[in-house]
C-alpha cells in the first residue's frame, strides 16, 4: 500500500508492503525511501504538527510508540501522515535548464532575476504573542454556525479588541458583516456606512480591529489543507489592509473528538510577513481554480527548498499563535447583526425590559445593542461619546437615556 506523507517539503509517497506494519517499521520505511533519518521524525495524523515550532512540536504523541500498528491509527492506503524533522536532506527536483531564462538565446530581463533571488520560507514567530477570546463572543459565533448553520456554509467577521505588551491581542467583540457563504466560498458585502459606526464604537471603547476570524464546513475539514488558497488569499487581502503587524486570523471549525463525537475547535495564525509583502506587491494570481486547494499560485518563480517553483504549499505562509481566552467587559446577549432575523427595536425593548435591575450603562454595555444605537445617534460625536461611558462604566448622560429609553419605547409595539 502507498501512503502518503506530508512534510515542510511537500506531499511524497511512501510504499509499505505490510497492512500490518508498525509505526516503527514505517519510520524505517521513512528513513529508507525519504531519507529522513528515524532519530528526527516526529510523525502524527495531526496536520497541526506542520505548524508547530521547535519542542511545541512534542505534543503530538499520536505516533510516539513504535510498535503501534499503523491499521489500529485509521491508516491505511492511500491516508495522509504528516512529519515534521529538524536538519536538511537532499531531494530531487527537476532538471534545470542551463540557460537560466529557459529558453536557449533568450536574455533574461531584470524581473526574471529578482524573482529568482525570492526564496519562500517559513517564518519562526508571530508578532502576536498570544490571542485570548472573550469567552461568551467566540460562544456567540460559534453558536450560531454549529446550531443555525450547522458547519454547512462558511461564515466570518471581523474581531476587535486590544493589543497589549509583547503583542498579546485580546478579542472582545465580533462584528459580523453582511455576507453569503458557500460550502467553500465566503463573500462579505463591505457595507461602509455600518463600518464606520462599527469604528466609532471601538474607539469610544479604546479597542481596534485586530483580525478575521471565519470558519470552515465539514466538507472542508475532510480535505487535507490548514486554510485553502482561497482562504489565504481572503485572509492575506484583510491583513495587508489592516497594516496591524500583530493582525491575527482565526479558523473555527468541527473536529472529531476521541469518543467519534464533533468538539467545535478554535485556532489562530498570523499570515507571515512573506506573505503580506507578496500579496501587497501583485505577486499572487487571481484564479486557482485549477490548483490542488493547499496550493497558492504565484505570478513569478521563487525558490523553496532548493527548487524554482511558482506553486507555493499555503502552510509555507502560516505562523501559529497560541490560543488563550478571557472574560472580557462586554455582555453579549443582544441579538447580533446581519443573521438570518433583522435586529429591530423590538430587540432593543426586549433587552431593556429584562436587564431593569442593572444600572443604565450595564444594560447598554453589549457592542451589538450599540451597533443598533448606531443607526439613530451622530456616528461622530454621540457613538464615540455612548461608548467611552461603556469602557469606564461611568454614568450614562441624561439625555442619551432619554433617547434610548424613547426608541424602545417606539419600537411599533
Amino acid at each position: 500500500m502507498l501512503i502518503r506523507v506530508r512534510s515542510r517539503d511537500g506531499l511524497e509517497r511512501v510504499k509499505v508492503d505490510r497492512p500490518s506494519a508498525t509505526v516503527g517499521e514505517f519510520k524505517s520505511l521513512i528513513q529508507s525511501q525519504l531519507q529522513v533519518p528515524i532519530p528526527s521524525q516526529i510523525l502524527s495524523t495531526n496536520q497541526n504538527l506542520l505548524l508547530a515550532k521547535g519542542n511545541n512540536t512534542q505534543q503530538f504523541k499520536d505516533m510516539e510508540d513504535p510498535n503501534i500498528p499503523l491499521s489500529s491509527l485509521g491508516i491505511g492506503h492511500g491516508h495522509i501522515v504528516f512529519l515534521s524533522y529538524e536538519g536538511e536532506r537532499s531531494i530531487a527536483g527537476p532538471q534545470i535548464n542551463v540557460n537560466p531564462s529557459g529558453s536557449f538565446g533568450k536574455k533574461m530581463t531584470m524581473d526574471d532575476l529578482i524573482s529568482r533571488q525570492v526564496r519562500i520560507e517559513r517564518q519562526d514567530k508571530p508578532h502576536c504573542g498570544s490571542a485570548s477570546f472573550d469567552r461568551d463572543a467566540a460562544n456567540g459565533f460559534q453558536q450560531y454556525v454549529n446550531e443555525n448553520l450547522a458547519f454547512a456554509i462558511k461564515r466570518g467577521g471581523f474581531m476587535y479588541g486590544t493589543v497589549g505588551e509583547g503583542g498579546d491581542v485580546a478579542v472582545n467583540f465580533i462584528y459580523e458583516h453582511p455576507q453569503q457563504g458557500t460550502e467553500d466560498s465566503l463573500f462579505l458585502f463591505r457595507d461602509q456606512d455600518e463600518e464606520k459606526r462599527v469604528e466609532a464604537i471601538a474607539i469610544g471603547l479604546g479597542m481596534r480591529r485586530v483580525g478575521f476570524i471565519f470558519t470552515q464546513t465539514i466538507t472542508q475539514g475532510k480535505k487535507d489543507y490548514t486554510l485553502s488558497n482561497a482562504e489565504i488569499r481572503q485572509a492575506v487581502e484583510l491583513h495587508a489592509e489592516s497594516e496591524l503587524k500583530e493582525w491575527v486570523t482565526a479558523l473555527v471549525k468541527l473536529e472529531v473528538n476521541e469518543e467519534g463525537g464533533a468538539d467545535v475547535h478554535f485556532e489562530a495564525f498570523q499570515l507571515s510577513d512573506q506573505c503580506v509583502k507578496l500579496f501587497k506587491e501583485g505577486w499572487f494570481v487571481d484564479d486557482c481554480t485549477d490548483l490542488d486547494l493547499k496550493i497558492t499560485r504565484l505570478k513569478k518563480d521563487v525558490v523553496i527548498l532548493g527548487k524554482d517553483t511558482r506553486d507555493v504549499d499555503n502552510d509555507f505562509f502560516l505562523v501559529l499563535v497560541k490560543i488563550l481566552d478571557h472574560q472580557g467587559p462586554l455582555s453579549s446577549t443582544f441579538p447580533i447583526e446581519n443573521r438570518a432575523s433583522p435586529v429591530t427595536l423590538r430587540a432593543l425593548k426586549n433587552h431593556l425590559d429584562r436587564t431593569k435591575n442593572l444600572s443604565f450603562v450595564k444594560r447598554i454595555s453589549d457592542f451589538h445593542l450599540l451597533l443598533l444605537l448606531a443607526k439613530y445617534l451622530d456616528v461622530n460625536a454621540d457613538v464615540p461619546q455612548l461608548a467611552a461611558c461603556v469602557q469606564v462604566q461611568a454614568s450614562v448622560p441624561e439625555g442619551y437615556q432619554i433617547i434610548i429609553d424613547s426608541l424602545a419605547s417606539n419600537s411599533g409595539d
